[in-house]
């Protein structure tokens, strides 16, 4: 190979940057250059930048395997992940910002935990396990492969705040659970073994701030990093609720 194959490309990240704990800081757009690696991802690139450039740059990252969701941003105006966004994929000029919607921390940091804490306490988006079970001391029902398995699909959920960011009606009303909560539900209305039926489930997102506030634009699912059925799943329950509703 001659040395104009190898050379690597150069790329320019333009960061919105804003520390609100900072009463002087205001809301700016910062370009960084770098060379371009094999196999770099955007957070290996922020890593760089961080390291090498300037080490003030905000962003969170905990597990670099697209599993704790800390990690997401908005890159060239869509949620992804930034460990699991290869910078090949992308332009040699991209723009990060923060995710809309949650509260900013500084930078590209914002704080979806909060928000997922109380959109789970509301839900209660736990097992309310039946009376028959539970006693420990008795081994559990057995479970079919399938179920097991559609089950799983909706658990994998690392909220991380991509779904929400990418919505309409969640940024029109605070109150919306969105679809990370449409998924919770539909998650724990499978279980055999939570004790909840369709009625109190209803009672939770039967109303605009669930399904009904669900304007079906559908881009939750477009952007889901995890590839959750988020699109089967919410038409499901707003039909499931539409039927009690009417009832």
């Amino acid at each position: 190979m001659n040395a104009k194959t190898n050379a690597r490309r150069r790329i320019t990240l333009t960061i919105l940057r804003h520390n609100p704990q900072d009463a002087n800081s205001k809301p700016r757009l910062q370009r960084y250059a770098l060379e371009e690696a094999e196999g770099m991802t955007l957070f290996i690139a922020l890593n760089e930048i961080r390291e090498h450039q300037d080490a003030s740059l905000q962003f969170d990252f905990v597990c670099r395997a697209g599993i704790c969701g800390s990690c997401a941003m908005m890159v060239n105006g869509r949620p992804r992940l930034a460990c699991r966004t290869l910078t090949r994929d992308l332009p040699a000029e991209t723009t990060l910002a923060p995710l809309p919607f949650f509260a900013l921390i500084g930078d590209l940091s914002v704080d979806t935990g909060k928000w997922m804490r109380g959109m789970s306490e509301r839900l209660e988006t736990w097992l309310h396990a039946r009376e028959r079970e539970a006693d420990l001391s008795r081994i559990e029902e057995r479970m079919s492969p399938d179920l097991a398995e559609a089950i799983y699909a909706l658990d994998r959920c690392v909220e991380c705040g991509c779904c929400v960011a990418a919505c309409g009606t969640a940024q029109m009303r605070q109150d919306f659970v969105g679809a990370v909560g449409f998924g919770k539900i539909a998650r724990f209305r499978l279980d055999p073994r939570d004790r909840r039926d369709d009625a109190a489930f209803y009672e939770l997102i039967g109303d605009d701030s669930g399904v009904f506030g669900c304007m079906s634009l559908l881009a939750c699912h477009d952007v889901c990093p995890k590839s959750l059925p988020l699109e089967t799943q919410i038409a499901f329950l707003r039909r499931k609720m539409a039927f009690l509703s009417a009832a």
